[in-house]
């Protein structure tokens, strides 16, 4: 945990008491502040209380006397409108932050000197952030990664012991850090997203911009018209902007030529890896993932030859184009994260021949979209609510069948790739469901876990072993 000296003696509200908000105030306390925290869910309130936290109902007390608010990152602050904390601060002229923004104001006062990576973007801020954080400790160094991926940035180890720490922001978070000042700040892309809490596309574009503003260097994947807007203003202020890319040659900055990874500055370049054989970053999007972490370790001083080293042995995150194992020359890939088209795009993408375990409770447009893609399909096995409606949408175009469960696609699939008729090198059985898990599991984790233990089951597979990412 890293205690939060900066409100000692000085009285702090925290307003959601779950994952980050808990954290908040084991860390405000720790420092001395004097702090009342609340929920709108009387359970999270009652679990609290029942764990010795200083629950105050807020809409009782005197606003007056407050230093400041701080917010969870889930609560809207400005749309559709803002929560009722938020006007009451805003009423009483106390100032609305996040516990991102208690980190960073712990940390000028603390550490000013540690290096802080911060990744944020509407796409692949996880794999990036988890990969940084791998290149990172695998040059031997001290690391401690967070945010909005795993560990709430509290939660994480106190400043020392020249520690990096590599923090995913969402754009929420970013919304409640007006002190947000990384070493290097990391932009991947901006696709529509989150318009419910942002109001406008050009609003949470913005938001997503502040990642630059005040960052020593601003690495910013141009390979989208809005991230292209912002390096260019990002270089027109006289910043230090490193641009990245997985589509396009650059003169300056680092791009994937074929399957290398490039670093380009003027006439020189070297080449700093090749990603064919990295099963845990197959595809485009993971080829921006990977130049931007290629850049942030460039940054902060990781030289070719440890990224190099680091990039070969990352593990991948669970859930996301996750190698289970693998039976002869089928591979079983766990992308239960895609939970909507976009994303089980990026994982057709990535395979020529694939056995598609898909469907759950549908999201809007269903597998439409994907129609470019059918052709990598071999067969389809159809789960959950959703199973009919994909197969009206499949078609003739491919085969398919109704599997209804999990277990059932697991067990066809695995049959069907096995004894594949285009004689492919590597048929991939590929749980991408572009949907959501509700009608079956309680989230796309416990999906996941369950077609990994599925897998497991089957006679003769050999399961990759995994580390901590």
């Amino acid at each position: 945990m890293i205690p939060v000296t900066t409100f000692e003696g000085r009285s702090v509200a925290v307003f959601g008491l779950a994952r980050s908000g808990l954290d908040a105030v084991r860390a405000l306390m720790a420092g001395g502040a004097r702090v009342a925290a609340w929920d709108d869910s009387a359970p999270r309130v009652d679990q609290a209380r029942e764990q010795g936290f200083p629950v105050r109902d807020l809409r009782e007390m005197d606003w007056d006397g407050l230093d400041a608010l701080v917010l969870s990152p889930g609560v809207p602050l400005t749309h559709p409108a803002p929560h009722w904390t938020v006007e009451k601060a805003t009423a009483a002229g106390v100032e609305i932050i996040g516990d991102t923004e208690l980190f960073f104001r712990e940390r000028a006062a603390r550490d000013p000197a540690c290096a802080v990576i911060a990744i944020t973007g509407t796409n692949g801020k996880s794999t990036t952030t988890a990969l940084i954080g791998h290149l990172i400790r695998s040059a031997g160094r001290a690391v401690s990664v967070g945010g909005n991926i795993g560990t709430a940035v509290l939660g994480l180890e106190p400043f020392g012991d020249d520690r990096a720490y590599v923090l995913e922001l969402s754009s929420y978070q970013i919304d409640l850090t007006p002190t947000l000042a990384p070493t290097v700040g990391i932009l991947l892309n901006v696709t529509p997203d989150h318009l419910d809490r942002h109001g406008t596309l050009e609003h949470y574009a913005a938001v997503k911009a502040r990642i630059a503003e005040k960052a020593e260097t601003v690495v910013i994947a141009v390979d989208d018209d809005w991230t292209r807007g912002i390096a260019d203003a990002a270089e027109a202020r006289g910043d230090r902007v490193v641009r990245v890319s997985a589509r396009e040659k650059l003169g300056v900055g680092v791009f994937v030529r074929g399957t290398t990874i490039v670093s380009a500055s003027g006439s020189a370049e070297t080449e700093i890896a090749d990603l064919s054989g990295i099963g845990a970053l197959r595809g485009e999007h993971n080829a921006q993932n990977a130049v931007a972490a290629v850049a942030a370790a460039l940054a902060v001083g990781l030289d070719p030859a440890q990224i190099a080293e680091g990039l070969e042995s990352f593990p991948g995150l669970v859930h996301r184009m996750e190698e289970i194992g693998r039976r002869g020359k089928v591979l079983f890939v766990n992308d239960s994260k895609a939970t909507n088209a976009d994303a089980a795009a990026r994982a057709l993408a990535s395979f020529e021949t694939v056995y598609w375990i898909a469907g759950g409770r549908a999201k809007s447009g269903g597998i439409a979209p994907l129609k470019g893609l059918f052709p990598r399909v071999r067969r389809a096995f159809l789960i959950g609510e959703a199973a009919e409606d994909f197969a009206m949408t499949l078609g003739n175009q491919v085969p398919h069948e109704l599997s209804g469960d999990l277990a059932t696609a697991v067990a066809a699939a695995a049959e069907a790739a096995a004894n594949d008729p285009s004689n492919a090198a590597e048929p991939v059985v590929l749980l991408a469901p572009a949907c959501a898990s509700f009608d079956q599991f309680a989230d796309f984790e416990a999906r996941g876990d369950a077609f990994r233990r599925l897998v497991a089951d089957i006679d003769g597979v050999t399961l990759k072993s995994r580390e901590a990412a």
